[in-house]
């Protein structure tokens, strides 16, 4: 196998082999990417290659949605990866949503990761971090989470009995039907009193003490996996590049990766086209907005003025800005994943915006309106391009994929207290973080137990 791990730093440019577990470059503490000689590895010579892998359902390998493309990330031998069966995800198009966004019929798409197995995203990634993991001879697992990830490495785990699950998360900041995951899939949950920047240093330290293997989105081959996201998005195109995608922002993973996915389908002559990104922070946890948008902070060709970076950091904790939104999948102060997050911004002349809890939840309620459930988070993507509409920036005409990370019953509190009759649940979970109104609430009706009254609300 042709492939490698590189410093994303150009003025290290150094190289690993995978057999190595690293996640920062041991010369310069830069990010690493997956990367591969592409002269030396067999490429298709246009993406509809893949189609032919419809007919190989039966192979669980080409089941997956994440090693159907195998080819693009060609890490392992096909016949070594690990799959539980991820991938089966859909993209459809919601003139609904595209209406209340503010684009044409025909113009917005949904793709829905929540239809994973452990109903997030993650198990892309987890499926490419799980077989590196293998290839290395991993004993046991970690990672530090505010739901997702611990759902999606403690169900790898149990099914397929490779590793031990480790699943480091902060007190409180975590919604039940994901940390009921981790618990029922049996991994070891270790809660630290403290935020989920306070849990991943101390899901790095750990990890490094005890030799285990860490699956935060820090580990280049879990973006690797998370790159097949957009490889679904084209398929279901019929390989034709959208203009927009508009994905959460928290730590900046998925934006990473999919930056890394296009940027590799032109230099390989894939496609042609590359579509604009936007990244959409919470209110309540807008780190990436604050660097982008207001100290300029850019890829710079590699050049990143990490001082900055640490000044703003520093400012921070002098302030005691703690990240806090319903959207709790995106509560993140230090995303890890942001140089790499620059690069993808750079390299799709990409925009940051932030959402408010109320733009949050009311896209939530549109979404679920139209025919698919999703968490908080998720909705950003959508209450993000609505902004950019109304600010003139993606234009009614333009094709925009917003992605939906996870699924609705990730976390159910919030939809809950939107359309229900509780008004002291509503005060605590949504009232209390500025919540004012609820336009869209589909409230149950109070009845008697009486036939005709009831046939008189039908």
């Amino acid at each position: 196998m042709h492939a490698f791990q590189r410093c994303i730093n150009p003025n290290c440019n150094a190289t690993f082999d995978t057999t190595e577990v690293l996640h920062r470059c041991s010369k310069c503490g830069a990010l690493l990417d997956v990367d591969y000689e592409w002269d030396k590895t067999p490429v298709p010579k246009s993406l509809d290659y893949f189609e032919k892998y419809w007919r190989e359902r039966a192979v669980p390998a080409r089941f997956s949605g994440v090693w159907r493309f195998h080819e693009l990330l060609p890490f392992a031998p096909i016949d070594q990866v690990v799959t539980v069966g991820e991938g089966q995800t859909i993209l459809r198009g919601s003139d609904g949503v595209g209406a209340y966004v503010g684009v044409k019929p025909g113009s917005l798409y949904l793709e829905y990761e929540g239809l994973n197995p452990s109903g997030s995203f993650k198990d892309n990634g987890m499926a490419a971090g799980a077989t590196h993991g293998r290839m290395v001879g991993a004993h046991s697992a970690a990672c530090a989470s505010t739901g997702n990830t611990s759902a999606s490495l403690a169900l790898y785990c149990s099914a397929t009995k490779l590793m031990k699950c480790v699943v480091f998360i902060g007190s409180g900041k975590i919604a039940y039907g994901k940390l009921s995951q981790a618990l029922d899939y049996g991994a070891r949950t270790i809660q630290i009193e403290g935020d989920f920047d306070d849990a991943m240093a101390r899901v790095q330290e750990v990890s490094k003490k005890r030799g285990i293997y860490l699956l935060n989105s820090l580990n280049p081959f879990r973006l690797e996996g998370q790159k097949t996201i957009m490889f679904r998005v084209l398929e279901a195109l019929r390989w034709e590049v959208p203009d927009w995608i508009v994905v959460p922002g928290g730590n900046l993973g998925n934006s990473s990766a999919f930056g890394k996915a296009f940027i590799e389908l032109h230099r390989l002559g894939l496609i042609k086209k590359v579509p604009r990104l936007a990244v959409i922070n919470a209110s309540g946890a807008d780190s990436l907005y604050r660097l982008y948008n207001e100290e300029n902070l850019r890829w710079n060709g590699g050049q990143i003025d990490q001082a900055k970076i640490d000044s703003f950091y520093a400012q921070m904790d002098a302030e005691n800005r703690r990240a806090n939104t319903i959207a709790s999948a995106i509560e993140i102060n230090r995303p890890v994943n942001l140089t790499k997050c620059l690069r993808a911004l750079d390299f799709c002349n990409g925009v940051v915006r932030k959402v408010s809890e109320q733009e949050i939840v009311d896209a939530k309620a549109q979404i679920g309106a139209n025919g698919f459930g999703c968490e908080p988070a998720s909705a950003a993507s959508v209450a993000g391009a609505k902004r950019l509409v109304a600010e003139g920036v993606i234009g009614a005409d333009e094709r925009v994929v917003c992605i939906l990370t996870g699924h609705e019953l990730k976390d159910p509190n919030a939809t809950v207290a939107y359309h229900g009759s509780d008004a002291a649940f509503y005060e605590k979970v949504l009232g209390s973080r500025g919540v004012a109104t609820r336009e869209f609430a589909n409230s149950p009706v109070v009845v008697a137990n009486d036939v005709d009254q009831i046939l008189s609300l039908l």
